[in-house]
């Protein structure tokens, strides 16, 4: 658990406080009538978050295809993405 945590009218406030906070090592939450919405973190601790994402993702792919799972080409990929945001926006 982060024990900085901070509500956004403050995180606004005092932003380049917690970017240098992020840039020693300390992360921060923020929150929004109490909801964590947010992190400022380490990029070091980003990327590495993306880094192990993409592991999980490829080990995914990697098991469908031994099982037979389905496959789809780029294009059917992108349009389900793009889909699936259109859709989220309206």
């Amino acid at each position: 658990m982060v024990e900085n945590t901070v509500p956004v009218r403050e995180a606004r406030a005092r932003l380049a406080d917690y970017i240098n906070r992020a840039e020693e090592g300390v992360p921060t939450v923020i929150t929004r009538d109490g909801v964590s919405v947010a992190a400022l973190v380490p990029i070091s601790d980003f990327e590495a978050l993306e880094e192990a994402a993409d592991v999980v993702l490829a080990r995914e792919a990697e098991a469908a295809l031994t099982e037979g799972g389905p496959t789809v080409t780029m294009a059917e990929l992108l349009a389900g993405l793009f889909s699936e945001r259109d859709a989220g926006a309206a």
